[in-house]
This record gives structure tokens, sequence and C-alpha cells, in this order.
């Protein structure tokens, strides 16, 4: 299968589930140009694959395409569920899982990060995310006290959060205000599959 990828979005998650998955012989990383929307290496609009232009997007083996990344990331886990990144579907706890994979995409990602990364954000839809923010914070700073993971294994949705925690950094967003979470990072992004991805998304976001 083909997954679409830019450096250090949120598309990240989905090189982490891979790499936990050990699935690299079995998925193709495709990067995608976020500002010119073409494919590295053939130039190839991907617009023509995602009309959305967003990543990540999967294109399986049949030729679906699915975009989202809470569903690109239980598609992954699904296609290899030896690694359990996500609970059996229909169970309770995989509707937990669907629950924080909702959270980090709407709570943090699009209300909290998106305007303090968007260079098309003005000062109010700044000062109104950062308002928001310690709140958030506050709640999921509660949930990981004792806690190792989201739900009671890593699974997808700590892949998107680590992704998602990356930006604070870029944003000025203080993460040892809230120790579970800063204790949290530290601890996910030591796994030998996270680190790897962090660094090579690092790098090559550097190159970009």
């Amino acid at each position: 299968m083909d997954v679409y990828f830019s450096p250090l979005a949120c598309s990240l998650s989905t090189r982490i589930a891979v790499y936990e998955a050990g699935a690299e012989g079995k998925v193709s990383l495709n990067q995608v140009d976020s500002k010119t929307k073409t494919i590295k290496g053939g130039g190839v609009d991907y617009r023509t694959i995602n009309a959305k232009g967003l990543v990540p997007a999967v294109r399986t083996d049949d030729g679906e395409v699915i975009t989202e990344n809470a569903a690109v990331l239980q598609y992954l886990a699904d296609a290899f569920p030896d690694a359990g990144l996500a609970p059996a579907a229909g169970s309770p706890e995989r509707y937990r899982l669907q629950q924080w994979l909702s959270f980090v995409g709407t709570e943090l990602h699009k209300l909290v990060f998106n305007p303090l990364l968007s260079s098309r954000s003005n000062d109010g839809a700044k000062a109104f995310a950062r308002e928001g923010a310690d709140e958030r914070f506050d709640y999921l700073n509660s949930h990981l006290e004792g806690r190792e993971y989201l739900i009671d294994r890593f699974s997808v949705a700590d892949a998107y959060l680590m992704a998602v925690l990356n930006w604070a950094q870029f944003v000025g967003i203080d993460l040892a205000k809230w120790p579970a979470i800063a204790a949290y990072r530290d601890r996910v992004s030591a796994r030998p599959a996270v680190a790897r991805a962090l660094k090579e998304e690092f790098t090559l976001f550097q190159a970009a």
C-alpha cells in the first residue's frame, strides 16, 4: 500500500504506526510537498489522489484511497493486527480509542495548534487558541497521571498525540507546565519506532 506524508505534519503518526507494526516492507512512504502539492520524485499532483491535498492518505492494494488521520491510522492498525495498535473493532476499547483520536484531532490539532502554526492566522485567532490550550492540556495531564499511554497499551492514538505534541516546540508551548504530559512525551519518544520516525522526519523537514 502507499502512504502519503509531509515531514512533521500530523502524518508523522502514520510513519510511527508503520514502524511500530514492523511493516516497512509492505508500505511505501511517499513524501508530499505541502506547498506545491506534488509527490516527491515524480512531480505528480497529489490532489489526483486526495482532492483535499491534505496528508495523510493511504492508497490500498485494491486502489481505494482513505483520508483523514483518524481513519488512516485505524486502517493501518487493522491491516497489521499482530502489532496490537488498536483494540478489536466493535469492542468498548475500540470506541475509547476513537474517543482519543477525536480529542487529539479536534481539541489539540485543530483548535490549539492549527491556528498557532498557520501563517494565515491573525492575532485574534492565535490568542483564542492559546486561551483554550490550558484547559485541554489540563484535561490530558489529568488523564495521563499514573498511565503509560492513552489507553491500556500503546496505540495509534499515541502515535497521533506524539505527532501533535511535537509541534509544541515550534509555537512556544512549554509542556513542562504539565508534568504528566512532559513525562509521557519523553517516555513515548524513547520507543525505538517513535524515535526513528521523529529523527527521519526532522531530517526530511530540514532538507525541505
